[in-house]
């Protein structure tokens, strides 16, 4: 059975602290929205459905004891909230998206007192954890229709349950696949430099009791050229309109070796992921992070001093390279800027 990933518990946002993962299953509770922002920020909640929900919960726990005589100032402290909130990381449109709903439900309440208009903003952050749920097992469905019994799938960085509010988007696909009886096999790309794949997707296989094999990022090209990989499946953090997607860092460079092998390549991600403002993923921000996860990975030096680093967390597929988009309302295929616009 799935575990919460992350939920609002009396007052608190409660999430595992995926950094500790797969050595310590740990529960925080965040009693401030600064805590949720650096949990954001740290990758404690990782994962572009649960940023989101993260950031849905951040902006009630900033109005949660705010003391508002009247609308105009809660709704400062509601943006003030979602607007610092935002800051955390610029990749993942479901934060952004997230937040954005949390703000136009205020503004569609404001004529409720302010007991009320909380209320009314918690049910709403709560619609979303439900909606993740409902979604994450549609796009299992969906995707699990690609998946013949004896398939082997290649998947890159962690799209599992601890990547939404319970169940996953690639990973669906696999949870559905194995529930339907079907014999499948997976292959998990560790995924450097903070080993998503390594210590969580592997870990959320195996407690699912899937056959599954960790290999380091660069041996994708060998297993595909052995034979071994049936199709590949990864999550999204950001789908331009074109179809281009943003992943974490790498997984452009698996499309590319999946389409030398003729491969098919999927993403599976929610409506919610798809920034249809955007024409193409060029317009995607790309978030660059520390050098000390590069240099310093999990507090031990493998580099000299003073070198310098280049660490983007996300690279962008293009469009080109994707043979399905797997939605919680449907497959999306070539062309994506008609399929995509259709999925609305």
């Amino acid at each position: 059975m799935p575990i919460p990933t992350i939920e609002w518990n009396d007052g608190k946002v409660r999430m595992i602290d995926q950094t500790l993962l797969p050595n310590e299953l740990k529960y925080i509770d965040c009693e401030t929205v600064e805590q949720v922002w650096e949990a954001i920020k740290v990758l404690k909640v990782r994962g572009a459905p649960a940023i989101g929900i993260a950031g849905a919960l951040g902006a009630i726990l900033g109005i949660w004891n705010f003391d508002a005589k009247d609308y105009d100032n809660f709704s400062k402290q509601l943006i003030k909230t979602t607007s610092y909130l935002a800051t955390s990381r610029p990749t993942a449109v479901n934060l952004f998206w997230a937040l954005d709903r949390i703000k136009r439900t205020m503004e569609e309440n404001k004529d409720k007192n302010i007991s009320q208009l909380k209320g009314i903003l918690l049910t709403e952050a709560l619609k979303i954890i439900d909606e993740d749920k409902i979604m994450c097992r549609a796009i299992g469905e969906y995707g699990a229709t690609l998946i013949k019994d004896g398939d082997t799938i290649l998947t890159h960085c962690n799209a599992g349950g601890l990547a939404t509010a319970d169940y996953g988007t690639a990973l669906a696909v696999m949870f559905t696949a194995h529930e339907q009886g079907k014999r499948i096999k997976v292959f998990a790309d560790e995924t450097r430099p903070l080993l998503q794949g390594a210590r969580l997707t592997s870990w959320e296989l195996m407690q699912a009791g899937i056959d599954v094999t960790l290999i380091c990022d660069n041996m994708s090209a060998q297993v595909m050229k052995e034979g071994k990989i049936d199709c590949v499946i990864v999550g999204a953090d950001r789908i331009a309109s074109n179809g281009d997607t943003a992943n974490k860092i790498g997984t452009y460079g698996v499309a590319v070796l999946a389409k030398e092998h003729k491969i098919p390549f999927y993403i599976a991600a929610p409506t919610s992921t798809l920034d249809m403002s955007l024409e193409t993923g060029d317009l995607i921000p790309i978030e660059q992070r520390r050098s000390e996860e590069i240099t310093e990975g999990f507090g031990k030096r493998t580099a000299p001093e003073g070198v310098k680093v280049y660490n983007p967390a996300f690279d962008v597929t293009p469009a080109r390279l994707i043979d399905g988009i797997i939605t919680e309302k449907g497959i999306a295929r070539k062309p994506y800027t008609e399929s995509l616009k259709a999925l609305f």
